[in-house]
């Protein structure tokens, strides 16, 4: 079982809670402590008070001058509940409300008291006294040594006295408390949501770089985040140096292979004369390509995320394609909003599009219907032809590298698969359907930018 959340946000929005939480107990205990300190040491001044005066009708050989007694208000009134006594060899005095010495336990040493000065037995002692109804009261109790013997002087307190105004004083403090756990729970959220931000802006800057809208993550951040920072744009200058070298060896073996495979086509032009050895030394050009394509796609740099225009491509790849198959009466309609871009490297655009639609020329009937538009993140380019289109059972085995479903036809079987390992590559897919009418409808989604 997971004790905290798995997000930052709410681990330190738990711990914080809590905290808060125990410190408002802590402070509520320790209030209570203090207030009932203050209110106890009241009391015992005003019971000390009162066993002052009952000692002075106590003469040195225990004799007690009743003439002498004085009761201080509430001592006078008998239904008040404060009670006093005093024990002499002599016999023995008090109030209604007297307590009881025979069940008299000492409590211990009271805190706002030096240790010493409840040890001086000239002090009053505090006491443990209920009722017999049942009610607890409070007491302070001082002996007398006399010629006679031990006189003690008692007096003593409803606990109430203590308990009601501690009482009083700990609801509204306790509301207070209250309001000031939701005052910091606010400011708790308030504090994470600012100190958390500069998280979230890390994670857009992020994506901005994957969707090709910019390049590094901005180096601008809080002093935590700032290696971080650091490190991811580090990690992406080493990955496109990566890419750069892998990108540059394929360049250098193209250009290696290039002029090889040139010399042989020359040196089969007189020897070819049905020109099977020449589609077998194209063919060869097609899979040197498709693999070599492949080796720079899956180097560690990965693919190369930039904003790159969508209808100049097609449109420059459209008249290009034209002029290629120009003994073909094929048009093409390009049905593309001029602010839209995806986020990928030119030059992989101009592949994956390229193989789509020279694929769509070669079938094609009359016609080819180039489209795209915006979905989130993502742009759906779709490109439609006319002609006789690809079997539902046959269009799996179509993108696979190699495979010609005609063998009659021109071509390598690389177009297809070529175009879906690119789309793949950057985080998209490729999807071959039915169109309307009859023909191939090639549905790719490739990711979208700013």
């Amino acid at each position: 079982m997971r004790l905290l959340p798995r997000s930052l946000y709410g681990r330190l929005l738990a711990t914080a809670l809590l905290a808060t939480l125990a410190a408002l107990a802590f402070a509520a205990v320790a209030i209570g402590a203090v207030l009932e300190r203050f209110v106890m040491h009241g009391l015992d001044q005003q019971l000390d008070a009162q066993i002052a005066i009952l000692a002075t009708a106590v003469g040195p050989d225990g004799a007690i001058d009743r003439g002498r007694i004085a009761l201080a208000p509430p001592y006078d009134r008998a239904d008040s509940g404060w009670g006093w006594r005093i024990d002499a060899p002599a016999g023995t005095i008090g109030s209604p409300a007297a307590p009881d010495p025979g069940p008299f336990q000492l409590e211990e040493p009271p805190r706002h008291l030096p240790a010493d000065r409840n040890d001086r037995p000239d002090e009053p002692r505090p006491l443990l006294w209920r009722a017999a109804d049942g009610r607890s009261h409070h007491a302070r109790a001082l002996t007398i040594p006399t010629s006679a013997g031990i006189v003690r002087i008692t007096a003593s307190a409803p606990r109430v006295i203590v308990e009601r105004p501690i009482r009083a004083a700990m609801i509204p403090l306790l509301g207070a408390l209250a309001l000031l756990g939701i005052a910091l729970a606010l400011s708790t959220l308030i504090q994470l949501r600012i100190g958390l931000r500069p998280l979230g802006r890390l994670r857009e800057a992020l994506a901005a770089v994957r969707r090709g809208s910019d390049a590094r993550v901005p180096p601008d951040q809080p002093t935590e985040l700032a290696p971080l920072a650091d490190e991811i744009n580090a990690l992406l200058d080493a990955n496109e140096a990566a890419l750069a070298n892998a990108r540059g060896h394929v360049a250098n073996l193209a250009h290696g292979l290039k002029t090889p495979l040139a010399t042989l086509a020359l040196a089969l032009r007189d020897r070819d004369p049905d020109g099977s050895l020449g589609a077998q030394l194209d063919r060869i050009d097609q899979a040197v390509r498709h693999h070599l394509g492949r080796a720079r796609t899956g180097t560690p740099g990965g693919a190369a995320r930039v904003a790159t225009p969508l209808r100049p491509a097609i449109e420059g790849l459209a008249e290009a394609l034209g002029r290629i198959h120009a003994a073909r009466p094929v048009t093409a309609a390009i049905a593309i909003d001029p602010g839209l871009s995806v986020a990928l490297d030119p030059q992989d655009l101009d592949e994956l599009a390229g193989n789509l639609l020279d694929n769509a020329w070669r079938w094609a009937s009359a016609r080819i219907t180039v489209s795209a538009e915006r979905a989130a993140q993502r742009v759906r380019l779709t490109i439609t032809d006319d002609g006789p289109g690809i079997p539902d059972t046959e269009r799996t085995a179509a993108m696979q590298p190699g495979r010609r479903l005609d063998e009659s036809s021109d071509g390598h079987g690389f177009g297809l698969s070529i175009a879906r390992e690119l789309a793949e590559l950057y985080g998209g897919s490729l999807m071959l359907d039915a169109a309307e009418g009859g023909g191939l409808r090639v549905i790719v989604t490739l990711p979208a930018t700013l």
